[in-house]
């Protein structure tokens, strides 16, 4: 189960149909971001194709020499692009993929206005989402609910989603959903009707244990999206924002022209890929030694290139070389600036005392330890916020909370008014009176250990000791002590065997801690495949910003059509 080859797979099939020649892709703005996830632009130029283009773009030129190879997301707006398109046909031929269902009539619309006969081929391919590592994959989506009830476009554009990732890995599953959630209910009805509509597109090879689908909500546990993080993917995520795979630098101090936007995917960049779920003391250590073996390759400005073979062997190591060079500047440049903000931020002191309250039952201690940050001049309105959260959360129905003395605190600091209210929001959000599992479990207090630094080696120990809920949910899942009371499966039947193939989805947004703790399940735990899935996949500014929508300070999110069924499918 590897969302990202699946999507891949998707987009040479389409470009491979349509034969040798030169080639446009004609995209829109959801399926731009699904391809350059997956696939960079050098890689798509090598098969031939050569320019990229919008569908809603109102000025692209009439070049007949090129076929055009179309995928785009079953909107009312793009089929009307479309029809606009073929009435006045810009390119020699069309090869038309949608990454959804789509209804017969919009077809009979398309088939009415291709007058030209320029259309080889409509077939739909199931790429309807991000796939961001082969186990996790986003719908790029905010703000989904309003309350504790869905914003109806965003349902639909979810169960669309949800179903494709099905398609896509050929799964028809049982559904588990999480009993305290309403949402999560009406999105499993969602995605099994879709299923019992388009049985036939269902019909997969049956297997032994049954595929499973497990739809969770984000408010069961609201404390995992507040923690600093300290692995390479997911601090990169929390510090510098990670948009389909791209960091804005713009902001870094001195950051030259070229490195104002890079890219880090782990499909290209083998560095990245090694070092995605390491900790930041290792990621150091290892920045070090491409660094050496680095100024190892070198070419030496002295070198001569005396002979033939001299300038042969020189150009044919100059790509590679100019690749390394590319990858070496740009980590370092990320690892430098991440480092900044850890030591501007004080975000090792915020995390060890993050975690503390995340893990620890030690009220008095913690009372103090957040207290003690909330009056350090270096800790930031987002940082302070953040704290008095998770104290907040943590310490919800304490006989001796502080929390009115901690409010005070944050307004003494000068912390602006909306975010003094975001704190009332996130209990109501992710409080006890809406959380169906037991995410605080009452411990004595842990005596921990500090080791002391060698260079960074020791963050493993004080700041990751939190593992988020969803590990505990899967680890009972897979042990099939997964309680049928808190979390029903929907209709009649139920699992009897271990789970093989489950596709978890979160409500409201997933993290990096979480993609982490699936990685992980599926090294360790032979027979075992999960794919993890969100809404949205967070960091502590856009989960914020996630859980004020909720509780109507705005709505987020991009309406879309309905679509409907097609007989040509893949």
């Amino acid at each position: 189960m590897n969302v990202t080859l699946a999507v891949k797979q998707y987009i040479s099939k389409m470009i491979e149909s349509s034969g040798p020649g030169m080639k446009v892709l004609l995209m829109d703005k959801e399926t731009t971001s699904i391809v350059s996830v997956v696939y960079t632009q050098s890689e798509i130029l090598q098969k031939e194709v050569y320019l990229f283009e919008r569908i809603d773009s109102q000025n692209r030129d009439s070049m007949k020499h090129l076929k055009a190879i179309c995928f785009l997301r079953p909107t009312k707006e793009n089929v009307e692009n479309l029809i606009q398109e073929l009435r006045r046909p810009k390119y020699s031929v069309y090869f038309i993929y949608f990454s959804n269902v789509i209804s017969k009539s919009e077809i009979k619309a398309l088939a009415e206005a291709d007058e030209q006969e320029v259309v080889a081929e409509v077939q739909e391919f199931y790429g309807d989402f991000i796939a961001v590592n082969p186990h996790l994959f986003s719908l790029n989506l905010s703000g989904v609910a309003r309350g504790r009830s869905w914003e109806p476009s965003l349902l639909q554009r979810t169960t669309q989603g949800l179903t494709s990732v099905l398609l896509a890995l050929k799964k028809c599953p049982m559904i588990r959903y999480q009993l305290s959630s309403d949402m999560t209910k009406r999105l499993g009805e969602s995605v099994k009707q879709i299923i019992t509509k388009e049985y036939e597109l269902f019909d997969f090879r049956k297997t032994e244990v049954p595929p499973l689908l497990l739809l969770l909500d984000r408010s069961d546990d609201a404390i995992t999206p507040l923690l600093n993080q300290w692995t390479y993917q997911a601090m990169v995520h929390e510090l510098l924002g990670l948009n389909n795979n791209r960091i804005d630098l713009s902001r870094v101090p001195g950051i030259s022209k070229d490195l104002k936007e890079v890219v880090l995917s782990a499909e290209n960049d083998e560095f990245y890929a090694n070092n995605l779920y390491l900790n930041f003391g290792e990621i150091g250590t290892n920045i070090k030694n491409l660094m050496e073996d680095f100024q190892k390759k070198k070419p030496k400005e002295q070198q001569k290139l005396e002979s033939i073979s001299d300038m042969k062997a020189f150009v044919d190591n100059y790509p590679q070389f100019k690749k390394m060079s590319g990858t070496v500047s740009k980590h370092v440049t990320v690892v430098g600036e991440l480092s900044r903000l850890v030591s501007d931020r004080y975000l090792m002191e915020l995390s060890e005392v993050e975690q503390e309250l995340a893990c620890q039952n030690d009220h008095s201690s913690a009372s103090q330890s957040v207290r003690r940050l909330l009056q350090n001049p270096r800790v930031n309105e987002l940082d302070a916020v953040r704290l008095v959260m998770l104290y907040a959360l943590r310490y919800e129905k304490h006989s001796n909370s502080i929390l009115p003395s901690l409010m005070e605190e944050l307004n003494k600091k000068g912390v602006s008014e909306r975010h003094r209210k975001m704190v009332n929001s996130m209990v109501e959000y992710g409080g006890k009176r809406v959380r169906g599992s037991d995410l605080i479990n009452p411990q004595d207090a842990v005596a921990i250990t500090k080791q002391f630094f060698k260079g960074l080696k020791g963050v493993e120990n004080v700041y990751t000791q939190h593992a988020p809920l969803l590990q505990e949910t899967l680890d009972q899942l897979i042990k099939g002590r997964l309680k049928d009371s808190q979390f029903p499966y929907l209709g009649a039947s139920s699992l009897r065997d271990r789970p093989q193939d489950i596709i978890v989805f979160i409500i409201g947004g997933a993290t990096y801690e979480e993609a982490l703790a699936v990685y992980n399940l599926n090294r360790t735990t032979p027979g075992v495949r999960i794919v993890l899935g969100g809404t949205t996949i967070h960091n502590t500014k856009s989960f914020l910003e996630e859980v004020m929508s909720t509780a109507g300070a705005g709505h987020g999110g991009e309406r879309v059509q309905r679509a409907g069924s097609h007989p040509n499918r893949r």
